[in-house]
């Protein structure tokens, strides 16, 4: 691996993309300080420019280079979740360029804890250069979390739009970061952005406040939009009850379904079932996946049982009603 580091740091420092595991989800990375090399990114996912990217640092970055004010709240963040799934959203400093953050004076700064992560980092630019990395996958679409999946999604970019990928096995938390505005915390406190593997509970543990929920003045982060995280096939989300009438009415017009379950009994005659964990962390690591599965098996619609209402399930239940925005109107004059 340590030749591979030394390739993509390379591929990196010349303005290139190279893929790269973090323990959330595989990103997609560029050096944040070119701007050249961070309009790649947009142009190859095609991601609107004013969509922002979170910068991945080292455990050793400096974080005054990159942010012009951290209050204290951020630094018990930091020490206690860093290296980690947790982004924070903190005033950008003047030289950082726009680009990485859609424009606005704010941006999103994580240290990935997934060792090869961590070693890339460490290595570019000597521990002190930030890579600019969304999850490595076309805008929209599902977030890879393997290897095989970047492969997949990025297979005509290879080798020319996308330098390398750099294999880490799959995601062990397995979607994306929880997002933390901490821009405003002398008129707002601290905001929840996107829902993750940290919960709000575990942040008001450190920091003694309860995030809030975001506002109209929030800066835009990362997976926010209505519709995301979604496969080509529609997504219908439901109860167990609202499951069973979908498939019969998907039965009375011979449309094949799959279905993804994590406690409800298999509804026969689908023509994919994957079962997940019952456990949030379980889930969460197979969910993409799942999705990506049975994206591909064929189903005119994948049935979704809705997730517990449990806060731990916060993070599953935010990606799968994103996945699933929109996919009603599939059964609309059926």
């Amino acid at each position: 691996m340590r030749d591979e580091i030394a390739k993509a740091c390379g591929i990196l420092e010349a303005g290139g993309l190279v893929a790269f595991p973090t323990e959330t989800v595989y990103g997609l990375g560029a050096d944040a300080e070119n701007i050249e090399a961070v309009a790649s990114i947009f142009r190859v996912k095609g991601r609107p420019t004013n969509h922002p990217v979170i910068v991945h640092l080292s455990p050793e970055a400096d974080l005054e280079y990159w942010a012009h004010s951290i209050p204290s709240e951020a630094r018990a963040l930091i020490k206690a979740f860093w290296p980690g799934p947790l982004t924070l959203i903190l005033p950008r400093a003047s030289h950082i360029p726009a680009a990485v953050s859609g424009g606005q004076d704010t941006l999103g700064l994580r240290c990935p804890s997934h060792p090869v992560a961590v070693e890339l980092l460490r290595a570019f630019k000597g521990g002190q250069g930030g890579i600019a990395a969304p999850s490595a996958n076309k805008f929209g679409h599902v977030s890879p979390t393997t290897a095989a999946h970047v492969r997949q999604e990025f297979a005509s970019e290879l080798g020319h739009g996308l330098g390398l990928v750099l294999d880490g096995g799959p995601s062990a938390v397995g979607i994306e970061s929880t997002i933390l505005d901490m821009s405003r915390m002398d008129t707002r406190g601290p905001v929840l952005l996107r829902p993750g593997f940290i919960t709000p509970r575990e942040i008001e543990a450190v920091i003694g406040i309860m995030p809030g929920a975001a506002d109209s003045g929030a800066p835009r982060a990362s997976g926010t939009l209505s519709s995301h995280y979604a496969p080509a096939t529609p997504v219908l989300l439901g109860q167990p009850e609202l499951l069973r009438a979908r498939v019969g009415l998907l039965r009375e017009k011979n449309l094949p379904f799959a279905q993804l379950l994590h406690s409800m009994p298999d509804e026969p005659g689908a023509v994919a079932t994957i079962r997940l964990s019952p456990e949030s962390e379980g889930y969460a690591r197979g969910l993409y996946a799942a999705l990506r599965s049975l994206d591909s098996s064929g189903a005119f619609a994948i049935l979704v049982e809705s997730p517990p209402a449990d806060p731990e399930w916060d993070g599953v239940r935010d990606r799968l009603r994103r996945a699933a925005y929109g996919s009603e109107s599939a059964l609309d004059g059926l």
